[in-house]
């Protein structure tokens, strides 16, 4: 359960307490997603990802933070609730460059939202709008020749494991194929491409699944130290220069295509950095129609090994204290 601390230092439900604020900003809290700043990197995410959220502060973790993350690459409006149900209660309606600048007193939540967004229609359940049960989609699904079939994308997909909170790269995106399926899966996601004919394909790309993808062009050694720390990143054959700049900055897990003859020195390369490799050749055969068999294609994958948790530290004992029986009683 998401708890937060009160005013009184009490846990209080986090849950009941964004909904307190989407009460008193007059705003639905219907597909809402409510996330905690005490893990800040992955609240950010989320807010890049999600047209309405509210995120429940933590110390060095509020308006301001949030907006110096968010502004301006992720246009968003906040609405911040100060001291909620307190003596000093006050809604403030913000840009998120100007929430940078103010003082905040108790801003207990912080209301992200996407006022670009269409509101989207009434479901039979409650939270964010789900997306249909169907990944690794069609060939046709992205417009002319996809990068990867949809079997190569699936396993791919499985080694990327994107999640809600994840920040995912797709560098070399050609179709965006990839970067829209993690935004599907509710991580967010940058789609980074050097050929402005095939950054445009992408954005038809992304308009067309209704998801968000921050579109990028250029060269990953140009722009890396303009994007947000990864997750997870998938890369299209990528020189090993690439590859070395993508595994120094991946929190978890990399994937890429590559030659078959190329993978042993791309695998040293993510060795380097800390990661266990593997690769891989996948060949599918199409049992119906007159379609030819897809090429073998060859994937690398690879994960930073998680730590080891250290042993428990033993517990002390306290001795057992024997005493001498009290005078004139013998012990049998």
């Amino acid at each position: 359960m998401l708890t937060v601390s009160g005013r009184d230092g009490a846990p209080r439900s986090g849950t009941a307490l964004a909904a307190r604020a989407f009460a008193l900003a007059g705003v639905s809290r219907d597909d809402a997603l409510v996330v905690s700043a005490a893990e800040f990197r992955r609240a950010v995410n989320v807010c890049r990802a999600h047209p309405k959220v509210a995120v429940l502060t933590a110390p060095g973790a509020g308006p301001a933070e949030l907006g110096r993350a968010l502004f301006p690459q992720t246009p968003r409006s906040f609405v911040v609730c100060e001291d909620v149900d307190g003596p000093s209660q006050r809604v403030v309606h913000v840009r998120p460059a100007e929430a940078t600048t103010r003082p905040w007193h108790k801003p207990d939540v912080v209301l992200v939202l996407d006022n670009r967004r269409a509101v989207d229609a009434p479901t039979w359940i409650a939270g964010p709008a789900l997306r249909e049960p169907v990944w690794a989609l069609a060939q046709d699904a992205f417009g002319g020749e996809p990068a990867l079939t949809p079997e190569a994308r699936a396993f791919a997909l499985a080694k990327l494991g994107p999640r809600i909170g994840d920040m995912v790269w797709d560098i070399g995106s050609g179709d965006g194929s990839v970067a829209i399926e993690c935004a599907r899966f509710g991580a967010a996601a940058v789609a980074l491409d050097r050929d402005d004919s095939v950054c445009v394909r992408l954005r038809e790309n992304v308009r067309r699944h209704g998801v968000r993808v921050a579109v990028s062009r250029g060269e990953i050694g140009t722009v890396v130290d303009h994007l947000p720390v990864p997750d997870a990143v998938f890369l299209a054959d990528p020189s090993p220069e690439a590859l070395a700049t993508c595994a120094a900055q991946a929190r978890h897990r990399l994937v890429a295509t590559a030659p078959a003859g190329a993978v042993p020195a791309l695998m040293d390369v993510v060795a380097g950095h800390g990661f266990i490799a593997h690769a891989t050749t996948l060949q599918t055969t199409p049992l119906s129609g007159d379609a030819e068999p897809p090429s073998p294609i060859t994937l690398l994958w690879a994960e930073r090994p998680a730590p080891v948790a250290g042993a428990p530290a033993a517990k002390r004992i306290r001795g057992i204290e024997t005493l001498p029986p009290p005078p004139g009683r013998s012990v049998l």
